[in-house]
C-alpha cells in the first residue's frame, strides 16, 4: 500500500484468533492430502540435481497459514517455514531467495488443486444438507457471475507513476459459478484483463455442468444467442429481462392488470431475434414492476412466486465474493505481482470453502434457513469458540440464537402473485416452439452475445 492509500478497516481476524480458524480449516485440507499427494509430491526437483529441501505440500500449505493468519508478504512464508515450523514439518535450512523462487517457478496449479480437492470433499460432506427443493427439476442450481479483483499496491517501479483506479492497477477479473444449494464454488477461473465482457467466458464455464441444471445470471449475460445456446445444450436459464429488449407474444398463460405470464419470442426484428420460444413473467412488486425471461416454459412446473425467490438467490455469489474479498482480507494484496496476487487468490478461495461449507452444517444443525446464520459473525467469533478446543458447528447451533448469530435474515423478500392453477391457459400443442435466428452479436465478438 503506497503512502496515499487509505489505512484497511480493522481486520476482526487477527491474533490467536486467525491460528484458531486455521485450525478448523487445516482439518479439512488434511482430509484431501492423500488425494493430492500424487499431484503435490516432489521429492526430486526436474532434471539432474540433489533433492529438493522443501516439500511441495509444505510449501503451498505455508501459504495457505500465512494468508489465514494475515501475514503481509512472501517473506512471512519463508520465516514461518525456517524459524517457526508448520505442522509436522522441522524448520527448513533456506533462503528467503529460495522460497521466493519456488513461488514464482511452480505458479498456481498446486494451489488450484488444493482448491479443487477441498471443493470435491465438502461437496460429499454437505450432500445431504443441500437445498433439493430450489427447483428441484434441475439437475444442479448454479450462479454465474464475475468480480473485479481490486488494485494491487503501487510498490513496483513500473507502477509507481500509475494514477489511483487506472486499469495498470487491476490484477485482472474471477470468473465464477456458484452452487446454490451447497453454497460452494464449482468453477472459478481467472481472467487477465478486468475490463472483458463477462460474455466471453460464459460458455466454457459452464460447459462441464451436467445437462438439466439451472443457471442464473445477471444482465451483463443477457444475449439471445447465449440464450439459444443454453437451451440447445439441454440447461435451464433464468434472466431478468433487459430494458427495450423486443420481443413478440405467442402465446398467454394469464394475464391480469400488469401481472403476465406469457410465451414469447425474443426479438422482434429481422436483424436480431433468437431462436427459442421463451416465457415471459411480469408483476409489480410495491413500485416495481419485475419482469424475468426462462426457457422453462411451463408455468406449472415454475410458478411466478418460486421463479422470483429462484432469481433473488442470484444474490448468493454476490455474497461469497464478499466472503473472499472482505471478510477474509483478499483485498489486502500481498504484492502487485500477478502470480503472487493468484497464489493470495487461490488460498483464500479454499479458506472460504470452508466457512461456506461450516455455515451450512450450522444451519442445518439449528433447523434454520442458511442465510439466518450470519456470515460475518461467523467469520469474526468462531475463531474465538474454537479456542475452547470445541466442536463449532455444535457451539453454533447451541448458542447462536442466544448470541444472535443465528437470527432473522434481512434479504429482501419479492412476493409474486399466483395465478390460480385453473385460470392458466395452456399453449395448443401445434404452437411452434423454434425459428429461424439471426445474432446481432454486438459489443464482445462472435458468440459472445
Amino acid at each position: 500500500m503506497s503512502a496515499g492509500d487509505p489505512a484497511p478497516a480493522p481486520d476482526p481476524l487477527d491474533g490467536y484468533a486467525r491460528g484458531a480458524l486455521l485450525a478448523e480449516v487445516e482439518a479439512t485440507v488434511a482430509q484431501v492430502i492423500a488425494d493430492l499427494e500424487p499431484d503435490l509430491a516432489d521429492a526430486r526437483r526436474p532434471g539432474p540435481g540433489r533433492p529438493r529441501i522443501l516439500p511441495a505440500l509444505a510449501l503451498w500449505s505455508g501459504v495457505l497459514v500465512c494468508v489465514l493468519r494475515g501475514l503481509p508478504s512472501q517473506r512471512a512464508v519463508w520465516r514461518l517455514l525456517t524459524a517457526h515450523g508448520l505442522f509436522h514439518y522441522p524448520r527448513f535450512p533456506l533462503s528467503d531467495q529460495a522460497v521466493y523462487k519456488r513461488l514464482a517457478t511452480d505458479g498456481t496449479a498446486p494451489l488450484e488443486a488444493l482448491f479443487a480437492g477441498v471443493g470435491r470433499l465438502l461437496a460429499d460432506r454437505l450432500a445431504p444438507h443441500a437445498a433439493r427443493t430450489l427447483a428441484p427439476f434441475a439437475a444442479a442450481v448454479v450462479a454465474l457471475d464475475a468480480t473485479t479483483l481490486d488494485q494491487v499496491a503501487r510498490t513496483l517501479p513500473a507502477l509507481r507513476d500509475v494514477n489511483r483506479g487506472a486499469d495498470l492497477l487491476l490484477p485482472g477479473k474471477l470468473s465464477a459459478v456458484f452452487d446454490l444449494r451447497t453454497q460452494l464454488f464449482r468453477r472459478i477461473a481467472y481472467q487477465p484483463d478486468p475490463r472483458q465482457n463477462e460474455k466471453v467466458a460464459a460458455r466454457s464455464m459452464v460447459a462441464d455442468l451436467p445437462a438439466g441444471s439451472l443457471i442464473l445470471a445477471d444482465l451483463g449475460y443477457f444475449g439471445f444467442h447465449w440464450f439459444d445456446d443454453l437451451t440447445d445444450a439441454g440447461h435451464f436459464w433464468v434472466s431478468r429481462l433487459r430494458a427495450k429488449t423486443s420481443y413478440v407474444v405467442r402465446h398467454v398463460h394469464y394475464e391480469r392488470g400488469e401481472t403476465l405470464d406469457a410465451l414469447i419470442w425474443l426479438g422482434a426484428h429481422n436483424a436480431d431475434k433468437a431462436a427459442h420460444t421463451v416465457r415471459l413473467v411480469q408483476f409489480r412488486h410495491g413500485t416495481q414492476l419485475f419482469r424475468y425471461v426462462t426457457n422453462v416454459r411451463d408455468p406449472h412446473r415454475l410458478p411466478p412466486a418460486e421463479l422470483a425467490r429462484l432469481y433473488a438467490r442470484r444474490w448468493d455469489i454476490e455474497l461469497a465474493f464478499t466472503l473472499v474479498k472482505r471478510h477474509l482480507g483478499l483485498h489486502l494484496l500481498w504484492s502487485a505481482k500477478p502470480g503472487v496476487v493468484l497464489q493470495q487468490v487461490w488460498a483464500v478461495l479454499t479458506i472460504a470453502q470452508v466457512v461456506q461449507g461450516l455455515r451450512l452444517e450450522i444451519a442445518a444443525g439449528a433447523g434454520v434457513d442458511p442465510f439466518e446464520v450470519s456470515l460475518p459473525l461467523l467469520v469474526q467469533y468462531l475463531p474465538l469458540l474454537l479456542e475452547r478446543g470445541n466442536d463449532p458447528v455444535a457451539l453454533f447451533v447451541a448458542e447462536g440464537r442466544r448470541l444472535q448469530f443465528i437470527r432473522p435474515s434481512r434479504r429482501t423478500v419479492i412476493h409474486a402473485p399466483t395465478p390460480p392453477p385453473n385460470e392458466l391457459v395452456l399453449p395448443p400443442p401445434d404452437l411452434h416452439l423454434r425459428r429461424t435466428p439471426r445474432y446481432a452479436e454486438r459489443n464482445c465478438g462472435p458468440r459472445a452475445a
